[in-house]
């Protein structure tokens, strides 16, 4: 079941995974430059921050570098 990420933006956590699967984000600065998925409210930083990492570690293995 899907999970609301930011309430400011109504972003659900298989969206914003979706999103970063497909679009090489390392940052959460470069998410906000980016799309219209994370303003500044901050509430979901700490969410989002460690979506964008786990997003890093899957496309890392998918090009084979452990």
């Amino acid at each position: 079941m899907a999970e609301l990420v930011c309430l400011c933006n109504e972003v659900l956590d298989m969206d914003l995974r979706e999103y970063l699967d497909a679009h090489p984000i390392d940052s959460i600065d470069e998410l906000r430059e980016q799309a219209s998925i994370c303003n500044k409210c901050m509430q979901c930083q700490e969410i989002v921050e460690s979506e964008i990492y786990l997003a890093r570690v899957r496309r890392q293995r998918a090009a084979g570098q452990f």
